[in-house]
């Protein structure tokens, strides 16, 4: 084998070098770009800013084929105990309010738990007033011991508000009122919860009087917020509209319970409409919300659920007009708050395993969200 003179040597070190930092090149936008996203601000694990970078930088399709995988794979059991019987507040309360809500249809095939299915008071106002109601059921007959809680907040006592993240509905967008919930609010703040999917996902649009941060689409469900606070579920364009008195809306996939009832196509997705293709076949976190018959507003969230078991859940809970909100563990929120004398704020999570911060939307969040305050 003949050896290689100095001068050859020495190119192929060059050489080498060049491609080395070809690499180097190469990588180095990336890495900046995923450094970047770790360290940006608002409240956010390093698993969630992970999977979210990823999906920005066209891997979603990966990504949902492996959450398919995976969820579709994790189906609760048949039988056996309720999986999470939430610690509501066991006070005393009127049995004629409670009368007042809708009926929770349980299932037949499960003899009913104490307390199942009734509403019991969440959040205590002023002079007694109840500005927060919270029940428990079991939706789906195929796998027992998955349950849902629901919290329905009477619209004549409460308003909402939708609030942007620091990263949704679009990055760096300018808020009045910041990212948190702002301190005119905490006095007499009465929940907080999750928006819908992101944007790039959620077929749908974002708009305030502030922003006009991502165009509206024709047909799409939207929370549709006026002034006075109160919301509308519904197909834009369809069943709800824009109109002088509309302050913001929130878009997420198309409607889900349509008129009291599960809209058709939903159990098998038809056009991708709700998500991703076989999304609908996964066992996680979901959540929903939608306007009864008196126009109170419902939200419904559980975990080991199918979006099919999720909008049988919402029609059991008396819900007309309802759409899919996130879904996932680490997306899947709902805080009771109790603002202190102190100035400090309590919370209590709907379901005691919802893994998210007590204090999530406290701080500035990456995503956007609701807010309830009491009139």
């Amino acid at each position: 084998m003949k050896s290689r003179t100095p001068a050859e040597k020495a190119r192929r070190r060059r050489r080498r070098r060049w491609i080395a930092l070809g690499v180097c090149l190469v990588l180095v936008v990336p890495i900046v770009s995923y450094v970047r996203a770790l360290l940006y601000p608002g409240n956010a694990s390093f698993a969630v800013r992970t999977v979210e970078w990823v999906r920005d930088h066209g891997a979603g399709p990966v990504i949902d084929t492996i959450e398919t995988w995976k969820y579709s794979r994790q189906a609760p059991p048949a039988g056996g105990q309720p999986q999470d019987i939430p610690t509501f507040a066991h006070g005393t309360y009127s049995e004629r309010k409670a009368s007042q809500l809708p009926t929770i249809k349980r299932l037949p095939e499960a003899p009913p738990l104490p307390r199942e299915g009734e509403w019991t008071p969440g959040r205590q106002g002023k002079n007694g007033r109840t500005l927060l109601w919270t029940s428990w059921f079991r939706p789906d007959s195929a796998h027992l011991p998955v349950t849902v809680a629901a919290a329905l907040m009477p619209q004549t006592a409460d308003r909402v508000r939708l609030m942007p993240g620091t990263r949704e509905p679009v990055v760096g967008m300018a808020s009045r009122d910041g990212y948190s919930v702002p301190a005119k609010d905490r006095k007499s703040l009465v929940a907080t919860f999750n928006g819908g999917f992101k944007m790039s996902d959620s077929h749908g649009g974002w708009w305030t009087t502030e922003s006009h941060a991502v165009p509206l689409v024709d047909g799409r469900a939207s929370v549709v917020i006026d002034k006075s606070g109160v919301v509308r579920i519904g197909a834009w364009n369809k069943t709800v509209r824009m109109g002088p008195e509309v302050v913001a809306v929130r878009q997420n996939l198309d409607p889900v319970i349509v008129g009291g009832k599960i809209v058709d196509g939903l159990t098998t997705n038809a056009n991708g409409r709700w998500g991703s293709v076989r999304s609908q076949f996964q066992y996680t976190w979901r959540s929903g919300l939608g306007t009864d018959a008196k126009g109170n507003l419902i939200y419904i969230a559980g975990r080991g659920l199918t979006l099919g078991s999720l909008a049988a859940a919402m029609q059991q809970a008396g819900i007309q007009e309802g759409m899919e909100l996130d879904i996932h563990a680490a997306m899947v929120s709902f805080d009771i708050e109790y603002p202190q004398a102190n100035g400090q704020i309590t919370s209590r999570r709907l379901l005691d395993s919802m893994t998210s911060p007590p204090d999530r939307y406290l701080v500035d969040d990456q995503r956007d969200y609701f807010s309830v305050v009491a009139r």
